[in-house]
């Protein structure tokens, strides 16, 4: 039973400023590398690390870094654990982009909203079957007694969580919560996808949004 674990990247400026990042190559804030710090020191100590995998993107390639080099291993890093495109919209402040494309956001369109795509990127639909294919190449790769640590970013592990919960993408988003450098342990049933989500940690006590 290959136990998963799951973190959130550490803060970076436009988590503190509520920009939407997307794609966007943005660094971590001095905080947020105190925060990758805090986190490979809790899971070197609590967990015998076998693999690291990675979103590619920078933020998320940095907070690994801390991980890879506490626990041994070098990172893998991996498209499919990006967050999700927001295309023309990366950038902008999250309250501007849903509250003037009532389209998107699923607190006003609902259902609607899971397939709409902003301009140049991806609907959440999207991001879920990416998502989805990047954890089951996990525990293809995963020999039963292996623990794997993925180092994602808020959207897809709403999304992974909601999935392997049987929750609706709408309710996954929406009650969804990951503040940077959570971390989420995952135990997976031998022979099936299905978790036990063991327990949630935040590292600092005033993680950013």
């Amino acid at each position: 039973m290959p136990t998963v674990l799951l973190a959130r990247h550490g803060e970076t400026t436009w988590n503190r400023d509520g920009r939407l990042q997307g794609w966007a190559p943005t660094p971590l804030t001095d905080r947020g590398h105190d925060q990758a710090r805090a986190l490979a020191a809790a899971v070197a100590t609590e967990y015998e690390v076998d693999r690291v995998v990675a979103s590619d993107l920078r933020r998320a390639r940095q907070t690994a870094a801390y991980l890879a080099d506490r626990v041994g291993c070098d990172p893998t890093f991996e498209s499919a654990w990006r967050e999700r495109d927001f295309g023309r919209y990366q950038g902008l402040p999250h309250e501007t982009v849903f509250e003037d494309h009532e389209r998107l956001s699923l607190a006003r369109a609902g259902r609607d909203a899971v397939d709409a795509r902003p301009e140049s990127g991806e609907s959440l639909r999207d991001v879920r079957e990416r998502v989805l294919s990047g954890w089951e190449r996990v525990l293809a790769e995963s020999d039963p007694d292996e623990t794997v640590v993925v180092v994602a970013h808020g959207g897809p592990l709403y999304l992974l969580l909601g999935a392997v919960a049987g929750r609706d993408i709408v309710s996954a988003v929406v009650e969804g919560e990951q503040h940077n450098c959570a971390l989420n342990e995952l135990r997976v049933r031998e022979g099936s996808s299905r978790v036990v989500v063991e327990n949630r940690t935040d590292f600092l006590d005033a993680p950013s949004p």
